[in-house]
């Protein structure tokens, strides 16, 4: 007599074997809650048109009535240290000024005079000034945003010099990053981005810098780009040579609030889907990818050991000597899992402290099939010595590899490679197919989802 099939709801099924739990269970050391909490959520099943990617109506209406609503991270704290120093952030039509008034106060105008509008500084720039100056008429704002300069004033007699202060956006601060918002009326910061600014707390994104930054020019729309990092489910297919160190299909998903989800992916733990035996020294050789070389064998597992637990102390030690903190007290997944937070619409935070990235995704101008991918790698702030000055951020055009960014460790060069060579194809391939929707999985790819449905909320009020 045959035995009755399970059944399962939908979005219940998961990976046979080992979860993101059972790995860390066999760690033993007593991770933060943060780390054991799941939280998915069954989104539904239904196909995502085509359109969303590649209808011009479309991008306008998100331009209008999303991305003006939404908190972003413009800068790092350390990009505008000084009163007057000043960096331009822009998304598709919209730019404003993010500058530091005063010692503990930043504020972020509308990159637009209020005499005919010309831009009064120039996009994407940095730069430092004790006032704001138009380069067109030479009308003057303190940093205060004040209007102090009124070249003829004779002849404007109708202008109220004091109801022409620089219009505001919305500015609040989180773990070093400067956050703007241009609607009057947002939630607070904290709200907007909760739970993520608890569940970071331990990974110090204050006391850290931008040790790198890569600005890459893609041939996609944004949210193309943006969702090849928000599921792991690519990994055979597209970086199969990190299958002995990484889990894929096993990754966690969680979904924690309309802004805010998570992606929990295994670092020292092989792919379910690699059909053999993997030894704990191959799969610690596989986690150091370009630093083997410099390393030479001093990282081995002992018989009985993991490779987990031996990278982890390797960090701990590494960060804690170079930072002069005690890192103990850091669970192996605090140092070396890939835990990655998307805030909505286009920031991810990663909380390892072996590999603290952070990126973030915008159309480029306003091409609605072109988008510009930042890439940030936070290192910690070196226990002696000045804080180290921001990286520049270095442009790589679309025909370009990331190969050729100064300081980039090569074989991660080779996996953004691998990664962001998708998604040109993928854009074209929404012109070439018959099918005109995207069908999704419902655990592993829950993150697109997601998304789509919080940006659906914008769009429809």
């Amino acid at each position: 007599m045959n035995k009755p099939s399970l059944i399962l709801a939908p979005g219940e099924a998961r990976c046979p074997g080992d979860s993101v739990q059972d790995v860390l269970d066999a760690d033993g050391d007593n991770p933060p809650p943060a780390y054991r909490k799941q939280a998915y959520q069954y989104l539904g099943s239904a196909d995502l048109p085509f359109e969303r990617y590649t209808s011009r109506p479309f991008f306008d209406l998100e331009m209008e009535r999303m991305w003006p609503r939404t908190w972003q991270w413009a800068c790092r704290e350390e990009h505008i240290p000084e009163v007057g120093d000043y960096y331009v952030y822009d998304v598709g039509p919209y730019s404003l000024i993010v500058t530091r008034t005063a010692p503990d106060t930043i504020k972020a105008y509308y990159n637009a005079c209020l005499h005919r509008g010309t831009k009064l500084k120039p996009s994407g720039t940095t730069g430092s000034s004790q006032a704001i100056s138009c380069p067109y008429h030479g009308w003057t704002w303190s940093l205060n945003g004040e209007l102090t300069r009124l070249l003829c004033e004779w002849d404007f007699p109708h202008v109220n010099k004091e109801e022409f202060d620089l219009p505001e956006a919305r500015v609040g601060v989180w773990g070093g990053f400067v956050f703007v918002n241009m609607d009057e009326n947002a939630v607070p910061l904290d709200a907007y981005l909760a739970p993520l600014t608890e569940d970071a707390k331990r990974a110090g994104f204050e006391d850290r810098y931008v040790s790198l930054h890569v600005e890459k020019e893609l041939p996609c729309n944004w949210k193309v780009a943006q969702e090849a990092f928000l599921e792991a489910y690519h990994l055979l297919a597209t970086h199969p040579q990190l299958l002995p160190a990484s889990g894929d299909i096993n990754t966690q998903y969680d979904i924690l609030s309309d802004h805010v989800d998570r992606l929990f992916n295994l670092v020292g733990s092989p792919s379910p889907l690699l059909e053999r035996e993997v030894s704990q020294q191959e799969i610690l050789d596989t986690m150091v990818l370009g630093d083997r070389e410099q390393l030479g064998g001093a990282l081995r597992v002992p018989d009985g050991g993991r490779a987990r637990a031996i990278m982890a102390q390797y960090f701990r030690d590494l960060i804690g000597e170079h930072c002069g903190r005690d890192l103990s007290a850091f669970s192996v997944t605090e140092v070396i899992d890939t835990v990655g937070y998307f805030a909505f619409p286009n920031a991810h935070f990663f909380l390892a402290l072996s590999f603290p990235i952070v990126y973030r995704f915008r159309p480029l101008g306003t091409d609605h099939t072109r988008t510009l991918f930042d890439l940030l790698l936070l290192s910690p702030v070196p226990k002696d010595g000045p804080r180290p000055e921001p990286y520049e951020p270095f442009r790589v055009k679309v025909e370009e590899s990331y190969g050729i960014v100064p300081g980039m460790d090569p074989s991660m060069a080779v996996i953004y490679d691998q990664d962001t060579g998708n998604m040109g194809w993928q854009q074209e391939g929404f012109g070439a197919a018959k099918k005109k929707r995207a069908t999704l999985g419902n655990y592993q790819e829950v993150r697109i989802r997601h998304m789509h449905q919080t940006l659906d909320k914008y769009l429809a009020g």
